[in-house]
């Protein structure tokens, strides 16, 4: 049966022992790696192994063996989250992690030899001219291609380079982001991993857009670079129309104020209340003379039907005895007070 079988033994080769395994085991590398591109690369090649048995009747649990593997390469290429996950398993460190420590995106390319310096130089100059991130002049140019130029920026700011194309994301985590939040903010969220929200980004998150995914899914949120082109594609495969319904706004805080709008994503305006004293707008104006209008006529109705069903019977009163005396009275003082107090 296929429930039965060890695919960490059976395919990746992974001996007796803890299921699932840690990380390190799962990637097949050394305890504590901290070489980005040896996860990285060990991580491709058991990719690909997987994939081969991506059809037929163990298709489900090579899918869910391709998703651990992914979650496993992103924790592990993302430095922060590397360090809270080695402490976990009693790794100890020397000194504070450090972003300063991190390589710039040019020694990548440098040490990949993937750029000459002096290409660096002609790309920051057009950078500089038209406005745009080293990354893109970088692409624009055709000094690197999109993938290699998002993994070193990856590497730069300590956080996981995905290819999207090697991993399906989880419907419910898709299923509670509007396709307008996605398409707006160039994002494509993956799955939750360890109580955090894995997106996929072109750039690191704005406070805004990470404060609207925490009110959506109450976690925290983790980065993951693509290129743009990969996170476009993912938006057009996993958001074509019709396939996801309008989800809820999530819920503000009491100081942020209402909830925001499901098209928009945007706060709802808490209307505002008019201060003591402040002139009437239009349409209050003409819904106050309405209410002076409607006043004496309903005073009319009652006292005539006061009058032949109540009075009349009873004390044998004159009819239409309160129908003459009340609605008069209520009419003049509506004339003479109600209405000046509207000018």
């Amino acid at each position: 049966m296929a429930d039965e079988l060890d695919v960490y033994k059976e395919w990746l080769g992974i001996p007796e022992g803890p299921r699932p395994p840690d990380h390190y085991s799962l990637l097949r590398l050394v305890m504590y790696e901290d070489s980005v591109d040896k996860i990285r690369n060990n991580y491709k090649k058991l990719n690909a192994h997987v994939r081969k048995y991506a059809s037929g009747k163990y298709s489900i649990r090579s899918q869910e063996l391709l998703n651990e593997l992914a979650k496993a390469m992103l924790c592990l290429e993302d430095m922060e989250r590397k360090r809270e996950y080695d402490a976990s398993l009693g790794r100890v460190f020397e000194e504070e992690f450090n972003p300063e420590t991190l390589r710039s995106m040019e020694a990548v390319l440098f040490d990949r030899k993937l750029l000459t310096r002096e290409q660096a130089k002609e790309a920051h100059a057009f950078a500089d001219k038209l406005g745009l991130e080293f990354r893109d002049a970088l692409v624009q140019m055709k000094l690197v291609e999109p993938a290699a130029a998002a993994e070193a920026l990856a590497v730069e700011l300590g956080l996981p380079y995905v290819d999207l194309a090697d991993m399906i994301p989880d419907d419910d985590v898709l299923d509670r982001v509007p396709r307008n939040v996605v398409k707006t903010n160039s994002i494509l969220p993956l799955f939750v991993d360890d109580d955090q929200l894995l997106v996929a980004c072109v750039n690191p998150p704005t406070h805004e857009l990470e404060d609207e995914l925490r009110l959506r899914f109450q976690q925290r949120i983790r980065c993951v670079l693509a290129t743009p082109l990969a996170i476009n594609q993912g938006i057009a495969k996993y958001y074509a129309p019709g396939m996801r319904q309008e989800v809820a706004p999530p819920a503000q805080s009491k100081k942020g104020g209402a909830k925001t709008a499901a098209k928009s994503g945007k706060p709802t305006p808490t209307p505002k209340k008019r201060a003591p004293g402040a002139p009437l707008s239009e349409a209050e104006l003409k819904e106050k003379r309405l209410l002076g209008y409607m006043i004496p006529f309903w005073a009319l109705i009652i006292c005539v039907l006061l009058d032949q069903f109540v009075l009349v019977p009873k004390t044998w009163s004159v009819p239409f005895l309160s129908t003459f005396i009340i609605p008069p009275l209520v009419g003049l003082f509506i004339w003479k007070v109600y209405f000046p107090s509207l000018k």
